[in-house]
């Protein structure tokens, strides 16, 4: 009988789905804390969503910036060590060779297999690089254009966040009235983001969406009496 091809489905954004969750995350809450500590100190709405775009403006930049540095430092130091590792092997091929053996005897292998990986290891040394890279460090090759991915997704992120909280106060312009609707959306806005993150995540819906409405919530809150005091 003929046999349906077994097909395996994994997700591999876990990177962007990460940016998209730090930038998101603050993007909820730092404008919503502005927000609700303007209000109230009496401020109008006119001046909040002043005051709030131009945090979010700031912000994204920063967060933007610091994942582009951070994807940076990533890709710098995986090219560091692939040079060291590089060099290893040509200085010390015999050391190297008893740390692949060492690695794959951890597996099950026995002597004789391991010595006919090394054969082959050796015949192609930037494969043998690769491994150590891999099995050895347990660095992954980083896609060089992901720093500028990653600083573009978690700005873009922080923006789309940041827009949630505000939109009340540009049409309402009573701020006080404007802060309920505030909390609606942010509120809604959360439990929406945790299912989107849980479904990419593997989690279960419900269960992600209350998570990440009782983490971003508890945060916007502690955020909020912060900014109450300070106001």
């Amino acid at each position: 009988m003929p046999q349906t091809p077994h097909i395996e489905k994994h997700f591999t954004g876990n990177e962007s789905i990460r940016d998209i969750v730090i930038g998101m995350s603050d993007g909820l809450t730092v404008p919503f804390a502005l927000a609700a500590g303007l209000s109230g100190a009496a401020a109008t709405s006119s001046i909040i969503v002043t005051a709030g775009m131009a945090e979010i403006a700031a912000g994204a930049i920063a967060m933007g910036l610091g994942g582009y540095l951070a994807a940076r430092s990533d890709i710098e130091h995986y090219q560091s060590e692939r040079k060291r590792e590089q060099q290893e092997v040509i200085d010390k091929p015999d050391f190297e060779v008893a740390e692949v053996a060492q690695i794959l005897e951890s597996y099950g292998l026995t002597a004789q297999q391991s010595a006919t990986v090394m054969d082959a290891f050796q015949k192609n040394p930037e494969k043998w690089v690769d491994y150590m890279m891999e099995a050895e460090l347990h660095l992954e090759k980083p896609d060089p254009k992901r720093a500028l991915t990653s600083g573009l997704t978690i700005g873009g992120a922080y923006i789309a966040g940041g827009i949630i909280p505000l939109a009340s106060y540009v049409f309402i312009p009573d701020a006080h009235t404007a802060l309920l609707y505030s909390v609606g959306l942010t509120m809604a806005a959360l439990l929406v983001f945790g299912a989107f993150k849980a479904y990419f995540t593997g989690v279960p819906l419900l269960r992600g969406a209350l998570q990440t409405l009782l983490v971003g919530g508890l945060a916007a809150s502690v955020a909020f009496l912060i900014a109450r005091l300070i106001s």
